[in-house]
């Protein structure tokens, strides 16, 4: 396998499990019991091995790994006094390699940075998304990333960074191929090395494909970036099963996963800017096919997870509508239609729920204060999630089927997001 280096190589290996252990050998209980202490003594003397004591470690064991410790700080030593030569010849060569090890970024200056925070007009946010890759190739030179195999849809191609390939290491572009899962895989094992910012990216609805690579970016606290886009129903003639209905509320189920559905370009960079400038935790930015309308209002808002992108006329509002991604614009329509009915809205965007909820408790009260009990989510996935924040005197408008298969938006007609049905919706909640 190691002389033949075009092809891939498979090497199987037959075993028996639980071999050595006359009652157990071959049987699953030898994975999912414990051998005992009759059945452990067994195995030794099956197997020739010293019965006492318990954990009997031969002395060869110990001088063979004497030996690789050796080895090893012997090749620590080099590697440290080698460094400190390459420190001294190139300064500033070595304190970029130390922060690129680091994966250290400089929060403020990209806080601060106008150009990246900048939009002018409507667009899908997996086009804008696919801007700011482009801005923080500009600042952060280890960024490197890819897609499973659609990039074109993903928006994730970084302009003038060329492509990784056996042939060019140099490239910035990887190419991961129709794998979902491995290429999540390979992009913790990429972090987890260290000395470089990566990302991959899929249809949302194949999330499912690396959910359990997902998962181990969360547990071992890698801030990994993963770009979803197709983020609903709104994916058009694909059909159902291309349309996430479910994987919205399975990847906020997931312990130390932030996920991302932004409702325009500005809350993109929010989602962006927290993906790379955190230490600890990956985030999944759930992003649209469709264009999206541009809010007025500081884009960093968006970092609180939560917060009131329209406010009502009065200082308690008849109603709080909310959502998150393209159903913000409906709610937001919807507010305006509900004053000329004299229903006073507030108008929230939730981004990320994870965010929101860790405000202090003064914050969260002053967007949704718990004296007002009339609340409409919107959502175009499952409502699973939501009621946490409509409590028992709101309502959901959700999708708690599969979706089906036709043009965007004559789906979002059928299944209920529309302005008139939040108006409808919130003057029923009003109403109560």
């Amino acid at each position: 396998a190691k002389r033949d280096s075009l092809r891939p190589s498979i090497i199987i290996v037959k075993n028996v499990i639980g071999y050595g252990c006359p009652a157990k050998q071959g049987k699953a209980s030898a994975h999912g019991e414990p051998l005992g202490e009759e059945n452990i003594r067994a195995l030794k003397e099956n197997l020739g091995w010293q019965l006492e004591p318990a954990f009997y470690v031969p002395d060869e064991v110990y001088t063979n790994m004497d030996k690789y410790i050796g080895d090893g700080v012997w090749k620590e030593e080099n590697w440290h006094e080698l460094f400190k030569q390459y420190s001294e010849a190139y300064p500033e060569l070595a304190d970029e390699y130390t922060k690129w090890m680091k994966n250290e970024i400089n929060k403020e200056e990209l806080l601060n940075n106008e150009e990246f925070w900048s939009f002018d007009k409507e667009m899908a946010t997996r086009e804008s998304s696919g801007i700011v890759i482009n801005r923080l190739a500009n600042i952060i030179p280890n960024l490197m990333g890819g897609s499973a195999d659609l990039e074109p849809s993903n928006k994730t191609y970084m302009k003038d960074k060329g492509d990784f390939s056996a042939e060019d290491r140099s490239g910035q572009n990887l190419h991961f191929g129709v794998r979902e899962h491995a290429m999540a895989a390979i992009t913790n094992g990429m972090y987890a090395h260290g000395g470089l910012k990566v990302f991959c990216s899929t249809f949302f609805v194949f999330s499912d494909y690396m959910k359990g690579a997902m998962r181990l970016s969360a547990l071992m606290k890698l801030p990994i970036p993963y770009v979803l886009t197709h983020d609903s129903i709104g994916v058009g003639e694909d059909g159902p099963t291309h349309q996430p209905i479910e994987q919205l509320a399975a990847l906020r189920s997931m312990p130390n996963m932030a996920v991302f559905r932004p409702a325009d370009s500005k809350e993109t960079a929010a989602a962006w800017y927290y993906a790379v400038t955190n230490g600890e935790t990956p985030t999944s930015l759930v992003l649209t096919r469709q264009k999206l309308p541009l809010y007025e209002g500081c884009p960093k808002r968006a970092l609180k997870g939560g917060y009131i992108i329209k406010e009502s006329k009065k200082e308690t509002p008849d109603v709080i509508l909310m959502a998150s991604g393209s159903e913000v614009e409906l709610i937001y329509k919807a507010a305006d239609e509900l004053e000329v009915k004299g229903i006073d809205a507030r108008v929230v965007s939730i981004p990320c729920f994870e965010l929101f909820d860790a405000q202090d408790e003064d914050y969260k009260e002053s967007v949704l204060p718990n004296c007002v009990r009339k609340r409409v989510a919107v959502e175009a996935l499952t409502s699973f999630g939501w009621h946490k924040y409509v409590g028992l005197d709101g309502e959901i408008i959700s999708l708690d089927t599969f979706g089906a298969s036709g043009n965007a938006n004559e789906l979002f007609k059928q299944f209920g997001f529309t302005v008139d049905n939040v108006v409808d919706t919130a003057v029923k909640v009003v109403n109560k």
